[in-house]
C-alpha cells in the first residue's frame, strides 16, 4: 500500500490494539533539505507553538483535520449526502462552495473517501512503528549513496515523545541517519531520552525577546534557549535555523541578539536562514482559519543577502535554506 492509499484508508481512532501508534500528516520522499543527502521527511501532527507565519497549519492540531480545496470541487454533492452528522452544506450556486461544521464533525472520513475530485481530504493518519519503518526503509539505497537518512518534522515531533523515541531507536539500529526538526520546547527530562537516538538536531530561533516570542508563537522562549545550550554541550550535531520574517524578527536588534546567542554555543558557528514565503497562506483558508500575516510580502533577495552578510561579519557562517 503506497502513501496515497494509506491516506485514503484513513481511520479516525488509530486502533491497533496494544501497538504504539503516532499521528503523521505527511511523508515526503527524496527530499534534499532538512539534514543532508537524500532524505525521507516524516511530518508529525500537533505543535505547542502557534507561529503567526506557520506554513503548515494542518500540523497544529493534535488530532486529524478536514481540509477543503474549493478549486477542486465539482459540486456533485456526494459529500453532503453521505455525512452522517449533516456537517456539510453547499454555500455557492455554482457548486464549489461548501461550509463545514468542524465542531460536530467526527472525522469519519466518508466524505473524503468518496470525493474523487480531491476537494476534501483528511489530514493525519495513525501509523505503527512497523508501518513507519517500512515506509522509510524503502529508500535505504538512496540514503547510503547520498549520506542521507530520515528527518522527523512537524508540527512538533517531540510532542509525541514515546512514538518518536521508538521510531528513532528502531531506525538508528538499522543504520539509518536520524534527524529531528524541533522547537526544543519540552522539559529536559523528556528531551534527553529522545536525543540519545538522534544524529542531527535542527532547531529554529524565532525571536530572542521573550515578550515578542510569546506574542508571535504563544509561548515563552526560555525553555527553548536553555535546551539549546544543553544540546550544544552534547556530542550531537546541532544546526540553528532562523525563519526570517519581514518586519517581525529581521530588525537589527534581534539579529544582534541572535548572533550573540549563536556565538555563545560551543559547537555551533553557523546559521541557516529560512526566508519568509506565502506558500502556506492558502492552507489556512482550506482549514477554515484566518492567516495572521495575510498580504505580508517576502523580503527581496537584497534584504536577505544583507542578513547573510551581517552574520558573516559576526563570524557566523550563514546560508539561505537548510
Amino acid at each position: 500500500m503506497n502513501w496515497r492509499e494509506k491516506v485514503l484508508d484513513f481511520d479516525n481512532i488509530g486502533n491497533r490494539g496494544d501497538e504504539l501508534t503516532g499521528l503523521v500528516f505527511d511523508v515526503q520522499k527524496f527530499a534534499t533539505h532538512d539534514g543532508g543527502g537524500i532524505r525521507t521527511l516524516v511530518f508529525f501532527k500537533g505543535c505547542p507553538l502557534h507561529c503567526l507565519w506557520c506554513s503548515n497549519p494542518e500540523s497544529l492540531a493534535v488530532k486529524p483535520d478536514i481540509i477543503f480545496v474549493p478549486n477542486n470541487c465539482i459540486g456533485c454533492g456526494v459529500c453532503r449526502d453521505v455525512c452522517p452528522k449533516n456537517c456539510i452544506r453547499q454555500t455557492a450556486v455554482d457548486g464549489n462552495g461548501l461550509d463545514f461544521d468542524r465542531k460536530n464533525c467526527t472525522l469519519c472520513g466518508r466524505c473524503a473517501k468518496l470525493c474523487y475530485a480531491g476537494a476534501i481530504n483528511i489530514i493525519g493518519r495513525y501509523l505503527t512503528i512497523g508501518e513507519l519503518v517500512r515506509i522509510v526503509e524503502r529508500d535505504r539505497k538512496f540514503y547510503e549513496e547520498s549520506k542521507g537518512g530520515v528527518t522527523f518534522s512537524g508540527g512538533e515531533p517531540t510532542a509525541q515523545p514515546e512514538f518518536l523515541t521508538a521510531a528513532l531507536q528502531e531506525l538508528r539500529q538499522r543504520g539509518i541517519h536520524t534527524a529531528i526538526e524541533t522547537s526544543s520546547l519540552l522539559p529536559w527530562e523528556s528531551f534527553a531520552p529522545i536525543l540519545q537516538h538522534v544524529d542531527l538536531v535542527l532547531c529554529d530561533l524565532k525571536h530572542m525577546d521573550e515578550t515578542e516570542h510569546r506574542r508571535l508563537t504563544g509561548v515563552s522562549n526560555q525553555l527553548i534557549l536553555d535546551n539549546l545550550r544543553r544540546i550544544a554541550g552534547l556530542s550531537i550535531q546541532l544546526r540553528i535555523r532562523m525563519p526570517l520574517i519581514p518586519g517581525v524578527n529581521d530588525d537589527q536588534e534581534n539579529l544582534r541578539r541572535t548572533a550573540d546567542f549563536v556565538a555563545g554555543l560551543a559547537i555551533v558557528q553557523n546559521i541557516d536562514l529560512l526566508p519568509y514565503h506565502r506558500l502556506g497562506e492558502g492552507k489556512w483558508r482550506q482549514l477554515g482559519r484566518e492567516y495572521g500575516l495575510s498580504g505580508l510580502p517576502p523580503q527581496t533577495e537584497g534584504e536577505v543577502q544583507a542578513v547573510v552578510q551581517y552574520f558573516s561579519e559576526r563570524g557566523i557562517a550563514a546560508r539561505v535554506g537548510g
